[in-house]
């Protein structure tokens, strides 16, 4: 018989009135959405006892949700003698400076050479399975091509807490990113829901909430180059592609972003540097053992230094 791990949570007020899938997301959002949805299709998830057959249930406050997840199978994923930028470490969680151009976890086509397996190697068997034998210990994530601070969780209590955090928003996450244009305000708040692009699947885009979830992007201005600006850029929620998303929408599109910004880069990047120019400099988290909130800060990577010190100079 299958062995399952059960997680249970009361639907809080912020959260009645939504899709019972949403709010599963919105709880454990260390779960990609098509994790939970196949979690549903095999009657892994209850409302107060009773096994949910509908994903568009609206839940209410106080519901008891329960969800059953599978043990992990086994999978063809190596551990890899991958070097690592370790930045904290104890018996529960691992903050890791990841560079840029390293994918996260594997995909189809893409089982080696990522952070996962790395992690892999340095904790062996130490890590959270809450998220599948693909994203073993991956709380969050950054993009490829963006560099800097990831928490893994090296074990299941600590992935629970780690995910509630980031559902309530209690986080901190800064980032340093080189946008095109002069920003004339010294700071601002973008909030705009974003979604999945209907005309490019590849892409995010801002939506209405009815098509995406809501999203609130606070930047300010470091530095100003006269074509570009130097941004520190704070994340209260945390969807796909956000920054990226949020600046180009209101037309600031990042340095480098082939994706979000213009098809020719004004921005000469090194040949091995491909890719928007954007740097999660700050993460701040209180530790799911000790209750003590803990503060890291990494450097920027050399590229964005050397970027930087040539619009000074030009």
């Amino acid at each position: 018989m299958e062995e399952k791990i059960q997680y249970e949570f009361d639907i809080e007020e912020k959260l009645q009135g939504s899709r019972i899938d949403s709010a599963c997301a919105q709880v454990l959002s260390g779960m990609s959405r098509s994790f939970i949805q196949k979690l549903f299709e095999k009657g892994n998830i209850s409302v107060n006892g009773e096994i949910c057959i509908s994903k568009k249930y609206k839940v209410k406050f106080g519901d008891r949700i329960k969800i059953a997840i599978p043990e992990p199978t086994k999978l063809d994923i190596c551990a890899e003698d991958i070097p690592l930028d370790i930045v904290y470490e104890d018996e529960d969680v691992l903050v890791v400076n990841k560079p840029k151009g390293m994918v996260v976890h594997p995909a189809v086509g893409n089982y080696t050479g990522t952070l996962v397996n790395g992690i892999m190697f340095h904790c062996g068997d130490r890590l959270s399975s809450i998220n599948g034998v693909v994203r073993p210990g991956i709380v969050h994530r950054i993009d490829k091509d963006t560099s800097g601070l990831l928490m893994i969780a090296k074990n299941d209590a600590a992935h629970e807490s780690l995910s509630k955090q980031l559902a309530d928003h209690t986080i901190t996450r800064a980032y340093q990113a080189l946008v095109y244009h002069n920003i004339k305000e010294d700071e601002g708040t973008v909030e705009a829901p974003i979604g999945r692009d209907p005309a490019n699947r590849l892409r995010q885009a801002v939506t209405d909430l009815d098509h995406g979830k809501r999203a609130i992007t606070h930047y300010k201005v470091l530095e100003r180059f006269g074509n570009f600006t130097l941004i520190e850029a704070r994340l209260e929620t945390g969807r796909t592609h956000q920054i990226r998303v949020h600046m180009a929408h209101i037309k600031h599109p990042l340095a480098g972003d082939m994706v979000y910004g213009p098809r020719k880069s004004a921005v000469k990047l090194p040949p091995d540097c491909s890719g928007q120019v954007l740097h999660a400099k700050v993460l701040g988290f209180v530790h799911p053992r000790t209750g003590e909130y803990m503060e890291f800060e990494s450097s920027l990577p050399r590229y964005f230094e050397e970027l930087l010190a040539k619009l000074r100079k030009e």
